[in-house]
């Protein structure tokens, strides 16, 4: 993995780099393997993970075909900004 760092901004790289990781699942497999995960339960957790991806699928497919509708687009993209239409959380 590889993250230039532009007019000496080593913040905004490890931002960068930050982003890349979490896209990647680094953080998620860390926190996985600091303890030892037993094969049992192991398979319950591939097996939960399998059906949420199938559940994703077939929401996907019944978005495109128009059976349900598809969210709306959000304007803020920022994870910690207000919401918009009023009380915060």
């Amino acid at each position: 993995m590889l993250v230039q760092v532009r007019d000496n901004n080593v913040e905004q790289a490890l931002r960068v780099l930050k982003k890349k990781m979490q896209r990647e699942g680094v953080f998620r497999e860390m926190r996985q393997r600091k303890a030892y995960e037993k094969p049992s339960e192991r398979r319950n957790r591939e097996k939960g993970e399998a059906i949420r991806r199938a559940r994703k699928a077939q929401r996907k497919q019944a978005q495109r075909e128009g059976l349900i509708p598809a969210p709306k687009p959000r304007d803020d993209k920022r994870p910690g900004a207000a919401r918009a239409g009023g009380a915060s959380r």
